[in-house]
């Protein structure tokens, strides 16, 4: 039965998550009531996810460690800057928006970017250690870049940021580790278990934090329309970059699907949490709107990637080699008739 459920909440994530949010800023506003719980849900999820997390793929993947390290760049350097920048090009008045924005892309990887990977068959492994690594900074890395570049604008509880970031992915998944290698195989009937209540728990955080920014959604006008354009194009680009920087450094399919997902996924469950409990609500706005587009974008990057590389990239190799013959062939022709 819990089998079943997991199955289904895995295949249809895609359309649950923005149905979500939208019930959350119509039918179930109340829900707000219970932000409280948030942080607690996400401490669950943190742990659950992290269950059955091997090890050894982890330490194969940590002896190149320029993969890990050029992912994390464009996680939280590239991405962020590129949010940040448009922030302050279209809301420069609005520090709200800008510190949402730069939250909604500074926020690390999720776990749930390993269920994409899979299903596309990208390198484990090296999603594995982007996703522990990325986690374990992210309480230095995301209350620094804020304080340096938003600090001064928005009231911002800087050690409760690090807090919340410790208790509610670190602590938790660093236990979930630990767990693993405890119980070592029966960690895989543990976290079948836990799986679909993991699942669960992301759909009722989503439902609470779009409930908690339900008042910015009342009046659709122009700002809202594109707060939401620049989230999405925002988005999209991280899976984009992602994938050239990969192919760029010449790195084989597996590596370009991982670096494609964990650069374009966040962990916007925990930003909204984040937002919603060390800021302003207005803050949290457009981490909702990333939520919302997320696990479809995931979907679709997917099947884009796919087609790209069992259809187009042989072609694209075939033209370039093509090319250069024609070249080398002109060169040779100039020389004979000089």
């Amino acid at each position: 039965m819990l089998q079943k459920l997991n199955a289904f909440l895995q295949k249809w994530m895609p359309i649950i998550t923005p149905t979500t949010v939208v019930l959350g800023v119509t039918v179930f506003t109340f829900v707000q009531t219970y932000s409280f719980l948030v942080t607690w849900i996400f401490a669950f999820i943190s742990f659950a996810s992290c269950l059955g997390l091997n090890i050894k793929e982890i330490k194969k993947a940590m002896s190149k460690p320029l993969q890990i390290v050029a992912c994390i760049a464009l996680i939280q350097v590239l991405i962020p800057a590129v949010a940040f920048g448009a922030g302050h090009l279209f809301f420069s008045g609005d520090p709200d928006t800008i510190t949402g924005l730069l939250l909604a892309f500074i926020i690390p990887t999720g776990v749930v970017s390993l269920m994409w990977v899979s299903i596309y068959n990208g390198n484990r492994a090296l999603t594995l250690s982007i996703v522990l690594v990325n986690t374990m900074i992210s309480p230095i890395v995301v209350p620094l870049t804020l304080s340096l570049l938003v600090g001064n604008q928005v009231q911002m509880d800087t050690f409760g940021l690090m807090s919340g970031l410790f208790w509610m992915i670190v602590a938790p998944s660093i236990l979930g580790i630990i767990i693993t290698k405890v119980i070592g195989e029966n960690t895989k009937k543990v976290s079948s278990t836990l799986a679909p209540f993991s699942k669960l728990g992301v759909i009722f955080v989503i439902l609470i934090n779009a409930a908690v920014v339900s008042p910015y959604f009342t009046s659709i006008d122009g700002r809202v329309i594109l707060i939401g354009t620049i989230v999405f194009f925002i988005a999209c680009g991280g899976y984009l970059i992602g994938l050239i920087t990969a192919r760029i450094f010449g790195w084989d399919k597996a590596v370009a699907i991982s670096f494609m997902f964990n650069s374009g996924m966040r962990n916007n469950g925990a930003g909204a949490a984040l937002a919603v409990t060390y800021f302003p609500p207005s803050v949290a706005f457009p981490i909702v709107l990333a939520i919302l587009f997320q696990q479809f974008l995931a979907s679709v990057s997917g099947k884009i990637a796919h087609y790209y590389f069992t259809n187009l990239e042989e072609k694209v190799v075939r033209i370039v080699k093509s090319f250069k013959v024609s070249q080398i062939q002109m060169k040779a022709k100039d020389k004979n008739a000089s």
